[in-house]
């Protein structure tokens, strides 16, 4: 009796490694990841100004494989067919062919409104993808809360936002409610184009520059002159998705490019923008803009596609 005790016992264990051994997500990337471990990890290499790692993101050079960590509030994953979308548009522009997503499912920080300084907080705390040897890693957080700078009464809703080499927000709330206000768009539309926008910023896009070691530097330097004067980082091409009226104007307390706390936000989507710009493209072929050529020109000059 005590030996069938002990086989059921030991049966139960063996069990018990092999789900946990089992427990990954749909990219198959372990997910139950160690807090010792992360907290191990150089992260200097994830802590630089918005467009840092152009480069790296572009070409195969420092980092063969692109791991894409999505944090996202439960309730507020992203559509499947926008992370295809996402992945298509990175591998149409980058060389990188061993891309992973890895979801990461996170409790709600139960507020109103989020401060970018608080989304900074929420990523120390809780991202686990850093950059190994050969492994460059991004972290994408999908808030369910709207942005701190919103100004629901004149219409003026935050969709995105970048804010490191390797960090950027999505905020699914308000892609929600701006997509349900229009037939002709779905959530998909909202979320492939802001991630698609918002990721034209960490190549480095339009001539974004960032200060290092006391050294300005250009990430992805035009080949010609295409900046919008009056926006800058933001292309002034006609049907660009980095065309500069998807960003706020320069009134907008949203958008700022160094906030009190330091946080550098080098772009931050307009809603009321992104729904025209899609209601136009509704019509067409391609329902989400894509790159012009004076930007694909740039991202080639730096080493990508």
């Amino acid at each position: 009796m005590k030996r069938f005790s002990l086989i059921i016992l030991l049966g139960m264990a063996i069990l018990l490694a092999n789900c946990s051994k089992d427990n990954t997500d749909d990219s198959g990337t372990n997910n139950s990841g160690n807090e010792n471990e992360v907290e191990n990890i150089d992260k200097s290499g994830n802590l630089l100004p918005t467009g840092a790692s152009a480069n790296d993101l572009l070409t195969n050079t420092n980092f063969e494989n692109l791991l894409i960590e999505i944090a996202y509030v439960a309730g507020y994953r992203p559509t499947p067919e926008a992370m295809d979308n996402f992945i298509a548009f990175l591998r149409q522009h980058t060389f990188k062919q061993n891309i992973t997503i890895n979801y990461l499912e996170l409790p709600s920080p139960e507020e109103e409104t989020l401060e970018l300084q608080e989304i900074g907080d929420l990523e120390i705390e809780n991202r686990t993808a850093y950059n190994t040897d050969n492994t460059l890693a991004v972290y994408i957080y999908f808030a369910d809360a709207p942005s701190d700078g919103d100004d629901s009464d004149e219409g003026l809703v935050t969709l995105g936002a970048v804010y490191r080499n390797t960090s950027m927000v999505i905020y699914e709330e308000t892609i929600r409610s701006l997509a349900s206000r229009s037939v002709l768009i779905s959530n998909e539309d909202v979320e492939t184009a802001t991630l698609n926008h918002e990721f034209g910023h960490l190549f480095g896009l339009v001539d974004l520059s960032g200060t290092q070691n006391g050294e300005e530097i250009t990430y992805t330097p035009m080949v010609n002159d295409h900046e919008d004067p009056e926006a800058a980082d933001h292309c002034a091409v006609e049907g660009c998705l980095m065309r500069a009226e998807l960003q706020f104007n320069t009134n907008f307390k949203g958008e700022t490019h160094l906030n009190k706390n330091g946080i550098h936000s080098a772009c931050s989507l307009s809603g009321e923008s992104m729904l025209s710009l899609l209601n136009t493209q509704a019509g067409q072929s391609a329902r989400v803009p894509g790159l012009d050529a004076e930007c694909i020109l740039d991202l080639q000059n730096n080493g990508g596609r």
